[in-house]
């Protein structure tokens, strides 16, 4: 057997399972779909008003539902069968997108309609994420649960890759509303294919009984764990102002670089096929910890300096794949370290948190980003992300060294019926 063989054979090796080889591929197509309406509501928004704060403001709409249901979406996560739900959610997301559809081919897409249609797709949002990425390790044995979560963490990217280059080619031709309709057509991949999947096969644990304070015990749980809390601030910190690329890129691309759609979303292509090969790399550890994640913000903020310096657009081009690379780093990275080190019954409500302070930390962020960039020029939205995650990094690592005790394991005991 070839070495290019035995590497692919370890890399991919949780597709054997038939139930996540289903899920993989019918994400992959969904998930390119929403990043190509994603495009097309940041364009949208920017060809109406050209200003900072309304993109900031259009990214905040999407993702305030996280910030304020996110944690009640992981305890009720932990309630329910995560196979059957995700059925529910996924197809609330076709509704919402068949609204996007609508009123762009009737030309009655306003700014009032997005942020509301927005809002929507973030409250579905705060209940999927967190039981669509719980049932990932529920796919796959145990000691597969790293692999597994990088190769979602790389169909992610890889949808980040197809999703706005189709999206640049669509909006530049026939227009945005085609993209919005290519996305409602991508949402029959995953329903189909989680109707396909076999129930016997999940690796599920017991579901948690209902019960008074689930949510504060979650909360109690996390910052009582050393390496969760740890891990927690970091992408708090890097979320709300490295992770605004929604924000930052199109200015850049648009007033620093003079380009039009087709250098925006070049741009997010080539950040994400960056981070389809950092995700692969991630895959093949088998295991991660709160150090590696902050090395990887480390590395993180120096690829953002350099994107923020990057003077021509060839040579952003460049910069900006080292930043998608160390950035999964950062996403994938921290999903393993909550998948392996939380505690079952806890795991929706933690991996619940991480999208209240990643994906909810941007109604905060973007305009703090868009206000900076506006002020300053949209190269210093960039370079503040590169400042927070060197910081944030920097005492993580500090916080490491100066009490090295048992990180895995929580500081008072909690007990769940």
């Amino acid at each position: 057997m070839s070495a290019v063989s035995i590497f692919a054979g370890e890399t991919f090796r949780s597709l054997r399972v038939r139930n996540f080889r289903l899920f993989f591929m019918g994400q992959l197509v969904s998930q390119a779909g929403t990043w190509m309406q994603s495009m097309s509501i940041i364009w949208v928004v920017k060809e109406l008003t050209d200003d900072g704060v309304a993109l900031g403001l259009a990214a905040a709409a999407q993702f305030a539902p996280v910030l304020v249901l996110g944690a009640w979406g992981g305890v009720v996560s932990d309630r329910v069968d995560r196979h059957r739900f995700l059925q529910c959610t996924q197809s609330a997301f076709l509704v919402v997108a068949i609204g996007f559809t609508v009123l762009s081919l009737s030309g009655r897409l306003t700014l009032p309609a997005i942020y509301l249609l927005s809002l929507a797709y973030g409250v579905i949002t705060s209940f999927d994420n967190p039981s669509r990425r719980a049932l990932v390790g529920e796919m796959v044995s145990e000691i597969d649960v790293p692999n597994a979560v990088g190769l979602n963490s790389a169909l992610m990217t890889v949808s980040r890759v197809i999703g706005p280059a189709v999206a640049g080619v669509m909006i530049s031709t026939v227009g945005e509303e085609w993209a919005f309709l290519a996305n409602s057509l991508t949402f029959v991949a995953i329903i189909g294919a989680l109707a396909m999947m076999k129930r016997s096969e999940f690796r599920s644990p017991p579901v948690v009984p209902r019960k008074k304070g689930q949510l504060i015990e979650g909360l109690r749980y996390t910052w009582s764990t050393k390496e969760l809390r740890l891990t927690f601030i970091l992408l708090a910190v890097v979320g709300t102002l490295a992770f605004e690329f929604q924000v930052s890129l199109p200015l850049l691309a648009d007033r620093s670089l003079n380009g039009g759609p087709i250098v925006f979303t070049t741009l997010y292509s080539v950040m994400s096929l960056g981070s389809v090969c950092g995700a692969l790399v991630v895959a093949r550890r088998s295991d991660v910890d709160t150090s590696f994640l902050a090395w990887s913000a480390v590395g993180l903020a120096f690829t953002m300096a350099a994107l923020a310096a990057a003077p021509t657009t060839l040579l952003a081009f460049i910069a900006v794949f080292p930043v998608g690379f160390t950035m999964v780093f950062l996403l994938s990275g921290s999903n393993a370290v909550i998948q392996l080190r939380a505690d079952p019954a806890m795991r929706g409500r933690v991996l619940a948190l991480t999208a209240v302070v990643f994906l909810g930390s941007t109604p905060i962020g973007g305009p703090i980003v868009g206000a900076v960039a506006e002020a300053f020029g949209a190269r210093a939205g960039v370079a503040l992300g590169a400042v927070a995650s060197g910081l944030a990094a920097v005492w993580v690592l500090w916080q490491l060294r100066a009490a090295p005790a048992a990180a895995s394991q929580p500081t008072t005991e909690i007990h769940v019926a």
